[in-house]
């Protein structure tokens, strides 16, 4: 997803899901003035991901909350 030209920044997590026990949701930093939605970004990881690894959920956050050493806290998006 990082490789698409609407996306800033990504990170990837798992999430409950009630029938498959936990789910892909990945959380997007747009690029600037980019009009991407979930639609553009599904196309896209279609063309690279495997079926069981394709996110169930796109949510779209100004930042990604980092640490001390620039490390994702993906904690802190759970």
């Amino acid at each position: 997803m990082r490789e698409h030209p609407g996306v800033s920044d990504v990170a990837v997590i798992g999430v409950p899901d009630s029938y498959w026990g936990e789910s892909v949701k990945a959380f997007i930093v747009r690029a600037d003035n980019s009009g991407l939605g979930d639609e553009d970004l599904k196309l896209h990881c279609r063309q690279t991901l495997a079926a069981h690894k394709l996110p169930k959920t796109f949510e779209y956050i100004p930042e990604l909350p980092r640490g001390g050493t620039g490390k994702v806290l993906k904690r802190e998006l759970a």
